[in-house]
């Protein structure tokens, strides 16, 4: 029996459980799996980019749901100076899981956010992997 697919399942829910306030460990099981099969590493990426996207747009779907309230003043000042691209930062821990969720409570779009989202994510993965790649 292949291990890969339930391996790549296992990269997918790291992935997207880390994107959400709940503890997770994506990069470590990305890095894992690229280091155990490094000719699906672009496969890897792509799991690992987009579950970890769609966790974090649930996080901006439940802001989405708050009634919208004025957020802190340095919150709301960044949201109205970048916008949408304000969520490329949204890999960045501590404050990641924060911004796709006041994204959604501040009715950003819903699809310029995403693709911001994407992006951050996607290249924070890129990273790891080409430092997976140095490291073997």
């Amino acid at each position: 029996m292949d291990p890969i697919p339930a391996a790549l399942a296992g990269v997918a829910l790291s992935a997207f459980v880390s994107a959400t306030l709940l503890p997770g460990n994506s990069e470590i099981a990305l890095g894992a799996f690229v280091h155990a099969w490094p000719a699906w590493m672009w496969s890897a990426w792509l799991v690992a980019t987009l579950a970890n996207g769609a966790g974090s747009l649930v996080s901006y779907g439940m802001g989405r749901m708050v009634p919208p309230r004025p957020l802190p003043a340095r919150t709301a000042q960044a949201f109205r100076r970048f916008g949408p691209s304000v969520l490329f930062l949204a890999w960045v821990p501590f404050i990641g899981d924060a911004l796709p969720l006041a994204a959604g409570w501040l009715r950003l779009p819903w699809l310029s956010s995403a693709v911001w989202i994407l992006l951050g994510k996607g290249v924070r993965y890129f990273v790891l992997i080409r430092l997976v790649e140095a490291w073997q």
